[in-house]
């Protein structure tokens, strides 16, 4: 069993930065690949960014690549991303999930098996 809790989301002004957090409760997290997705209302959730077991593999959706970098720290149960040059159109509830395949390649919900309660990122311009 694992278990997720976002921190880090806040309010800024277009062009600010933001760090969110993503701790994990489980010793099996470190073998699990992790997603990072948001939504906005009315809109399905999707995968903006993810990190598979070790660290060494990373994907981006295109709107954040090159502003947003995902890592993780197994050592401490952590997955981070620090999210860049922020934009109103960035606005949205972000949820770390885990997969336990471990790979990236799950770009939909329904193939990761674990998630955290999301966190509320606003951007004003």
């Amino acid at each position: 069993q694992v278990q997720l809790v976002e921190s880090g989301g806040g309010s800024v002004q277009a062009g600010g930065s933001l760090r969110l957090s993503c701790a994990a409760s489980g010793r099996a997290f470190t073998s699990y690949a992790v997603g990072w997705f948001r939504q906005v209302p009315g809109k399905e959730r999707s995968l903006i960014a993810a990190i598979n077991w070790s660290g060494g593999i990373t994907y981006y959706e295109d709107s954040v690549k090159g502003r947003f970098t995902i890592s993780r720290d197994n050592a401490k149960n952590m997955v981070h991303l620090q999210m860049e040059a922020l934009k109103p159109d960035d606005t949205a509830v972000y949820y770390c999930a885990a997969d336990r395949r471990g790979q990236v390649g799950a770009y939909l919900t329904g193939e990761y098996n674990y998630w955290g309660q999301g966190t509320q990122v606003t951007v004003s311009s």
